[in-house]
């Protein structure tokens, strides 16, 4: 009996060549969508509480491909542990990264478990990444080929359990050719254009969805540059993260910055832009993929995931935290974001910037 592979089905090109490669390769493959209950229309809505389920676009994907499609309700998880990371990110002055939360915890989390339900021994998803096993066994993390579409900065939380399980087929290919063999395939996606930044913010911006959560209550409070000047007031400091210039609306000869957001005290500290630049910083929480490091490393750090991976000095500390030595300062280093560690093109871990 050929084994069986799970893929997560979002309705983009990028899954649905994903499991059109499993299927090639003589795989068993099954689709699974899920819903967080922050879908459009035009993918896929269901009456779960009669039990049945509509025929909409996303399932067109399993008509092409000629394989079941799974619709998975994970609402309330979705709800109480990403939504609400989000905004409890928010509320104590910390910018949230949502899809890296995600990942471990809702794709290869409750997805993947619910693939193992079904009899699925792994997991596939369209990320453009690469895992190989070394000769001990472990599972190994590598950006994908394609520098432009490399998705590991986001992968880098998932454990060596979560690895094992996991499939990415696209690692090694290009985001153009994977289009284009679609075309040619006669394959075509239900969803256009890239993915989002944050799946579950629509037409609104980040300050209307928080205002709308229940017990997210913004205050507005003083604006007070580096030196302790009180210069102007805020509406909330949900509105603003590290190193943002608009908004703050204080004249002055030289503009001013988001330095730091006291949540304790509910100021912004703003400063001129060198104010900005951090010569180090601690991460806490780090997954590390493989053995864990006792002693310094010098490996490149990328603080957030639109920046290159720079030179740093890594020094392990205690719970699984480290202190981040930058070769050169960076800026606009933000509390709450992903710090991923690379040597080359490995990816050995992840923590959060605190």
């Amino acid at each position: 009996m050929k084994p069986t592979t799970a893929v997560a089905i979002s309705g983009g090109v990028d899954s649905l060549m994903s499991a059109h490669l499993l299927k090639e390769q003589g795989l068993n493959v099954v689709g699974i969508h899920f819903i967080t209950g922050y879908e459009t229309d035009s993918t896929v809505s269901c009456n779960l509480s009669e039990g049945s389920k509509k025929k909409h676009n996303v399932l067109k994907i399993g008509e092409q491909l000629e394989i079941a499609i799974e619709i998975v309700d994970v609402r309330h998880e979705f709800q109480e542990k990403i939504v609400r990371y989000f905004c409890r990110s928010y509320q104590s002055g910390r910018t949230p990264n949502p899809c890296m939360h995600c990942n471990p915890t809702i794709k290869f989390g409750s997805i993947l478990a619910h693939a193992h339900k079904i009899g699925a021994g792994q997991l596939a998803t369209g990320h453009y990444a690469r895992i190989k096993k070394d000769q001990s066994g472990n599972h190994r993390l590598y950006k994908g080929r394609d520098p432009k579409k490399d998705q590991s900065y986001f992968l880098a939380r998932l454990t060596q359990r979560q690895l094992a399980n996991a499939c990415f087929p696209l690692g090694e290919m290009e985001k153009s050719n994977v289009k284009k063999m679609a075309v040619q395939k006669g394959l075509y996606p239900v969803t256009r254009g890239e993915s989002q930044d944050v799946c579950f913010i629509k037409d609104e911006g980040y300050a209307e969805f928080l205002a709308q959560q229940t017990g997210f209550d913004p205050q507005p409070g003083e604006i007070e540059t580096v030196r302790g000047q009180t210069i102007g007031e805020h509406r909330g400091l949900h509105l603003f993260t590290i190193g943002q210039r608009r908004g703050i609306n204080c004249p002055a000869a030289e503009p001013y910055y988001v330095v730091r957001l006291d949540a304790e005290r509910n100021r912004l500290i703003v400063g001129a832009k060198d104010d900005l630049l951090s010569a180090q910083c601690r991460v806490t929480d780090i997954n590390w993929i493989g053995q864990e490091p006792v002693a310094p490393l010098k490996i490149h750090t990328r603080v957030r995931y639109r920046s290159k991976e720079v030179p740093t000095t890594v020094i392990p500390q205690a719970d699984h935290s480290a202190l981040v030595q930058f070769e050169k300062p960076q800026t606009a280093v933000t509390p709450g974001q992903g710090a991923v560690f690379y040597r080359d093109d490995e990816v050995l871990g992840a923590g959060w910037i605190a």
